[in-house]
């Protein structure tokens, strides 16, 4: 085993491990595929647990249900382990070969079938006796910790038994090979960040030419000096993507020497610690011969307990979804009801976060939520009856939006946004700092249309010091178009040296008793004077004061106190400056409380004004609206929209950039709908949709 794994390091990765070729080969792989990228159906699948596959009888049961509701799935894929650290290399290859006829029975029946390994190096210190005992390099953090259930990816002795694995369950034949969600540099509880150990450390040194012990490296990512400590923490991402690349690259070769082209998936999360180079591990997996692959995006949202959680986690999706090349088909979302207790989530909601997903880029689903025990499984008939039913739903979903891109407004994130996070404190233990995600969950809501890449970007939306993860470059386009600011990303720009296109400085600070009262703006029209209280004695955020210091700036809303008189004049404003750029800072609640009548209304005439009426869709009507905008190459346009509220969405205006006045609308049922447009608002025209239900989703196409 010895001599196969440092076989593999040397062929797959050595280049990565010295900086050289592999880290700008591989990601073009990806690209290079040309294949038609047109989705005709929506690809589906279960992952089923051991517990569903082990035993024959079990497993018939299983079968029965799926050839119960048939068409709810093409795929039926397997999880080798019930928990998360490796398992023993003969219990692996002992079930591989029950998986090879368990695979053998799910084709004869009309799905594909494949396998999903948990784990590849391990996760989280559980079922750890029963678990790979092997005295392989535990996963180590920064100040010395490991985790016991999870192993360095660089470790020679673990690579080696990883090759064995991916060989065993290669050797059955599966239609597909999925890496699982294991693979990942961060959240090994107890510890988190990783891997710190000494061959790591050692792999780095090559990488930047200087020796550091894990207290050495700390300090460097902590030092005072802002520039060096981002040259060091960039290069420290840069380490994570080679290692995730060697690993990938090493379970590419090892499986496709078995059997050529065999398509390779892999689950993620939004990776900004390994350097979400998600273009860059698709072209690992890929290999030399481009050979398909797979792609599962996820992250939480287990339960009906915040519906919420489904509009946030579809964006968290859409983000990992980006970066993916073109030849990317099968996209997956992850779909997840652990520790699968039926009452814990509704066969309702479970079908509409898959719609959700498409909506947000995915092209199908991937269903765990059956049962890891051995309850009966007629418990979960109307689960799969429900999803089977909305079946057609997501086909059509899959087949009008295929990979075309959301456009609309983006968060402002990087790949390297992680570098930027606690730029003056500790940079793991420092306080948590949005990475330019998750602050425009709130703005998503009012029925303005998100962007997942800067590139389709028509407005930035900017928090924090997230721009210290941009180049000179990235800053000046983006203050080149339209952005939407809070004081903190002011002030970061500002002393960053862009003072001049930002219109605005942060003057002073009111910690109690202020509210939000709108000035005689034009973009406050019809609420001009309107009161927004965010309390900040229950709910504390500072309100921050804005100095103007460009000729053309205009305020649109002044702090009072309860009294309602002024305490400030100016915590709203914008400005256009010399690049062409239009620019808006908020420093009252800038990010949350929008959801009110006059609120809301503002806050979509500021973004229409800062994108210059370039966002290709937008809900104008008063509803808490979630929207997800395709143009397409023909110049047609397809739009997935969530009521995002438990009330039904009536009278819901769209608004549309197109010239055209006919809209099919598609409910949940495929029942398709006919909407003339009522009028023009300068670009955009209006429909008014039917009644929507509440947490349902509509699909509406222009024609």
């Amino acid at each position: 085993m010895r001599d196969l794994s440092r076989r593999g390091f040397l062929q797959v990765s050595s280049a990565a491990a010295l900086g050289a070729g592999l880290w700008n080969v591989l990601p073009a792989a990806a690209h290079a595929a040309t294949e038609e990228t047109n989705i005709e159906k929506a690809f589906i699948s279960f992952r089923i647990g051991v517990p569903q596959w082990l035993n024959d009888e079990r497993y018939r049961g299983l079968l029965a249900v799926f050839e119960k509701y048939k068409g709810v799935t093409d795929e039926v894929t397997f999880f080798t382990s019930e928990t998360h650290p490796p398992l023993p290399l003969e219990v692996i290859q002992q079930r591989a070969e029950i998986l090879k006829q368990r695979m053998i029975g799910a084709r004869a029946l009309g799905y594909r079938s494949g396998i999903n390994l948990l784990a590849t190096m391990g996760h989280h210190n559980e079922n750890l006796p029963n678990s790979l005992q092997e005295l392989y390099t535990r996963f180590t953090d920064i100040a010395g910790n490991v985790c016991q259930g999870c192993f360095c990816p660089n470790d020679e002795g673990m690579r080696g038994y990883i090759a064995e694995v991916y060989k065993a369950i290669t050797a059955a034949e599966p239609d597909y090979i999925w890496v699982d969600d294991d693979v990942r540099l961060l959240g090994h509880m107890p510890i988190s960040q990783g891997c710190f150990c000494d061959t790591c450390l050692e792999i780095f040194e090559k990488e930047v030419g200087k020796k550091y012990d894990r207290a050495a490296l700390r300090e460097a990512f902590n030092q005072t000096e802002l520039q060096a400590k981002l040259e060091i923490r960039n290069a420290w991402l840069n380490h994570n993507r080679k290692t995730m690349i060697r690993l990938l690259g090493w379970i590419e070769q090892t499986a496709h020497a078995i059997k050529p082209g065999l398509p390779l998936g892999f689950m993620t999360g939004e990776r900004f610690y390994e350097g979400f180079d998600f273009d860059g591990w698709a072209g690992a997996l890929s290999g030399p011969n481009n050979s398909e692959v797979r792609w599962r995006p996820g992250g939480g949202n287990y339960t009906d307990e915040v519906p919420d959680g489904t509009a946030q986690k579809a964006h968290q999706i859409g983000r990992q979804i980006f970066l993916l090349p073109p030849s990317v088909k099968s996209i997956q979302s992850e779909i997840e009801s652990f520790p699968y207790q039926r009452l814990r989530k509704s066969a309702h909601m479970t079908s509409v976060e898959a719609a959700a997903y498409i909506a947000s880029g995915c092209t199908g689903a991937a269903f765990n939520v059956l049962s890891m025990y051995d309850d009966p499984l007629d418990e979960y008939d109307p689960l799969v009856s429900r999803l089977r039913d909305v079946r057609p739903f997501l086909d059509r979903m899959a087949h009008e939006l295929g990979r075309t891109p959301v456009t609309g407004i983006h968060a402002g994130w990087c790949k390297n946004s992680y570098a930027a996070i606690n730029p003056a404190a500790d940079w793991f233990t420092g306080p948590r700092q949005d990475l330019g995600t998750g602050h425009t969950d709130g703005l998503y809501t009012l029925g303005l249309p998100p962007a997942y890449g800067a590139a389709h970007g028509r407005v930035t939306a900017l928090t924090n010091d997230t721009a210290l993860a941009l180049s000179d470059e990235e800053v000046r386009r983006m203050l080149s178009a339209g952005v939407y600011m809070d004081a903190d990303a002011l002030t970061r720009l500002n002393s960053m040296g862009y003072e001049k296109f930002t219109g605005f400085t942060v003057e002073r600070t009111i910690e109690r008793d202020c509210i939000e009262q709108f000035t005689e703006d034009e973009l406050n029209a019809g609420f001009s004077g309107r009161r927004r209280d965010c309390r900040q004695s229950f709910w504390y955020g500072p309100a921050q004061v804005f100095a103007k210091t460009g000729e053309t700036c205009r305020t649109l809303a002044q702090t009072i106190d309860y009294s309602y008189q002024e305490t400030a004049p100016c915590c709203l404003g914008v400005f256009e400056n010399e690049l062409g750029g239009r620019i808006c800072v908020a420093g009252y609640y800038p990010w949350v409380q929008l959801h009110g009548l006059a609120k809301s209304s503002q806050i979509k005439s500021i973004m229409r004004w800062l994108s210059r009426d370039t966002l290709p869709a937008y809900v104008s009507s008063f509803h808490r609206i979630n929207l997800w905008p395709r143009v397409r190459e023909d110049g047609t346009m397809a739009v997935a929209l969530l009521n995002a509220s438990l009330d039904a969405a009536e009278n819901l205006e769209l608004c549309l950039l197109t010239t055209k006045n006919k809209l099919a609308v598609i409910d949940m049922q495929c029942r398709e709908a006919q909407v003339i447009a009522t009028h023009t608002d300068g670009p955009y025209k209006r429909f008014i949709l039917p009644p929507v239900e509440p947490w349902n989703l509509r699909l509406a196409v222009t024609e």
